[in-house]
């Protein structure tokens, strides 16, 4: 049996279904969920750009990096100094370019693009 077994039938002006249609697309999510998400109280963000999964990759890469720093510390007794400023200089590279890209204002060109 159904979970979902009442159906709910309105209608929206051009511009309503325009405006709909939009925060769906930047959504990610189909219309159904998005609406179902909406009733329930769910304030739904746009679905980041590819950057961002690549950003959380390079963050999860180097999580991993320092784990294994931390283990062979744990199992040796010492730390690599050397991998480990490695790491820390990658991780303050990885800083510098988030911030470039989600909060430095970025300059728009005399041509009005970027």
């Amino acid at each position: 049996m159904r979970k979902r077994n009442i159906q709910i039938l309105f209608r929206l002006t051009e511009d309503e279904a325009k405006h709909l249609s939009l925060l769906v697309e930047k959504s990610g999510y189909s219309r159904e969920s998005f609406l179902r998400a909406m009733i329930s109280g769910y304030r739904l963000c746009e679905k980041p750009d590819e950057s961002f999964y690549k950003y959380m990759r390079e963050l999860s890469a180097i999580g991993g990096r320092v784990n294994q720093i931390a283990a062979k510390a744990n199992a040796l007794g010492f730390i690599d100094v050397p991998m480990l400023n490695s790491e820390v200089k990658r991780w303050r590279d990885f800083q510098l370019e988030i911030r470039r890209k989600f909060l430095l204002p970025i300059k728009e060109k005399k041509d009005g693009s970027m």
